[in-house]
């Protein structure tokens, strides 16, 4: 027994002698660590904003602020003139326009539809003060609001409706002494918010980004890398790296995670090889809106239903609204699977006058394919719905939506479609043969933040196999592990046939030879006798 047991010791021990020295330790990922040591290390500014005599003072207008700024910061407002964050729009090479200019100016979407003639409440996010219309003067440097961007003390909101004002409560000069570099808040006011309430529009891009965990951002969280945004969206001369491809068509100034991963960051080859084709967030957010829902469809068709002659809203159990008098109805959801498409990082717009082509309408269309070498597979959001169209003209129509007072054909105010097609198409300077319709349309935002920790990242299986594949729409190009191709199919048949004929014929052999063998030997056994 003693024998036995000693045996069985003596074995495991030379087991685990020898996994140890099979036992090959991963690599470090040197890049990696320089990345989080640089990132750990967080600025802090030098100048302290109450110690300038400039700022001690009761200020009268938000536009005395932005004279103070300039006053120390000369030309800066330039910069910020020269902005799309200023400007809403870019001029760029667009495929199939040629030189064209998109932006919020004219570009519609599937939410709110359009700037265009509801400037006083949509002007909530711009950089500016004072835009009631479409006469806004984008030269006035004293209307630039510095403050949005670069309040510290998270007091500064913009009124609602305010054409672009701060809100009434806001103390000025408290504001204007607490400023600094940009952080979540002041990207996210706008970011996280826009569409009518928060994570509506993005779905990775939201208030639980303020202060999260790693399981639902690796960047952001408070018990990680504890990023802000201007990290990574970094900016020269007030031009802000980075794109968001509702209103962006080129390819110029883009934001990608290789910026500071490189294009190899895996320490493996074969995971390596795919950063060609396959874009970093396609298996690192293999889900967005992970804490708060995100707005999967809006029915403008659903809009106008009253209670008692009045408008009224609905919630669902989670306290998202569901239905608005004003909007129509809604769709939520959470832990959101992406749809995936091709994107090379250009894209083309639905923009006001647009003939529609084909319904579901494109209110953005990114371009990209397997046999275009620039394109790579991206996660998208795809927003869906429908909105308000003239048959006649074969249009979008913009409409009216906002006023401050019933009888302005404001949608909002009068819930006359007909009034607030006429009023908006009249602003824009097209025309309404006073009909509508709904429309379905369908819009595409390209998922960039939500990054999983990277254990929870895709495994292999979730896209290469042959059912329930994550990439099963995009069938342009073969996968290993999901798709059959007939040539190949036929060759693996005939590899496979051909190996078993040959065991079959090498065990046939073997019989053969045996047999063969022990006749000699009988032979020899039997001569040997008779010798």
């Amino acid at each position: 027994m003693k024998k036995v047991v000693f045996s069985i010791i003596l074995a495991s021990i030379g087991i685990l002698a020898l996994i140890h020295i099979a036992y090959d330790p991963p690599l470090p990922n040197l890049s990696e660590l320089k990345l989080k040591q640089e990132f750990a290390i967080k600025p802090t500014s030098s100048v302290d904003h109450k110690l300038f005599e400039e700022l001690q003072k009761d200020f009268d207008s938000p536009q005395e602020v932005t004279e103070a700024c300039i006053a120390c910061h000369n030309q800066r407002h330039k910069e910020v003139i020269a902005s799309s964050h200023w400007n809403w729009e870019r001029i760029s090479y667009v495929e199939g326009r040629g030189i064209a200019s998109m932006g919020k100016s004219n570009v519609l979407n599937n939410y709110c539809i359009g700037a265009s003639s509801n400037e006083q409440s949509c002007a909530a996010c711009h950089i500016g003060f004072g835009m009631t219309n479409n006469r806004f003067d984008f030269d006035n440097a004293r209307n630039v609001d510095c403050m949005v961007c670069h309040d510290n003390s998270e007091e500064y909101h913009k009124g609602s409706a305010m054409a672009g004002y701060p809100d009434r409560s806001v103390n000025l000069t408290s504001v204007a002494q607490s400023v600094g570099r940009p952080q979540r808040m002041n990207c996210g006011a706008c970011h996280f918010y826009s569409g009518g309430g928060n994570n509506v529009k993005h779905g990775d891009l939201e208030e639980a980004l303020l202060s999260t965990t790693r399981d639902v951002d690796v960047h952001m969280a408070a018990n990680g890398m504890n990023m802000t945004c201007v990290d990574c969206h970094s900016a020269e001369n007030h031009n802000i790296k980075g794109k968001l491809y509702s209103v962006s068509s080129s390819d110029e100034n883009r934001l990608t995670c290789d910026h500071c991963h490189t294009s190899t960051p895996h320490m493996d080859h074969n995971l390596d090889l795919h950063t060609a084709r396959v874009a970093c967030q396609t298996c690192h957010i293999p889900t967005y809106a992970k804490v708060n829902p995100t707005k999967m469809e809006w029915r403008w068709s659903d809009a106008g239903r009253m209670e008692e002659g009045k408008p009224f809203h609905e919630t669902d159990s989670s306290g998202v609204e569901t239905y608005m008098s004003i909007k129509g109805s809604f769709r939520w959801e959470t832990n959101v699977k992406p749809d995936y498409y091709w994107f090379n990082g250009h894209a083309t717009h639905y923009v006001l006058g647009d003939q529609v082509d084909s319904i579901p309408v494109q209110i953005n269309h990114l371009f990209g394919s397997a046999t275009d070498n620039r394109s790579k597979i991206y996660p998208v959001k795809v927003h869906r719905g429908d909105q308000i169209y003239d048959p006649e003209t074969n249009m979008l129509i913009q409409p009216k939506l906002w006023a401050a007072e019933e009888g302005d054909s404001a949608y909002w105010k009068d819930f006359d479609w007909n009034l607030a097609a006429e009023a908006g198409m009249k602003r824009v300077g097209l025309h309404y043969s006073g009909t509508y319709e709904f429309v379905n349309t369908e819009m595409y935002w390209p998922v960039n933040h939500m990054v999983a920790p990277k254990e929870d990242a895709l495994s292999c299986e979730e896209c290469h196999q042959r059912k329930n594949s994550r990439l099963a729409g995009l069938n342009d190009f073969y996968m290993p592990g999901r798709d059959s191709h007939a040539g190949l199919d036929l060759i693996g048949r005939l590899l496979i046939i051909a190996a078993l004929a040959g065991v079959i014929l090498h065990g046939m052999g073997r019989v053969v030879a045996a047999i063969k063998n022990k006749e000699i030997e009988s032979e020899e056994i039997n001569t040997n006798y008779h010798q």
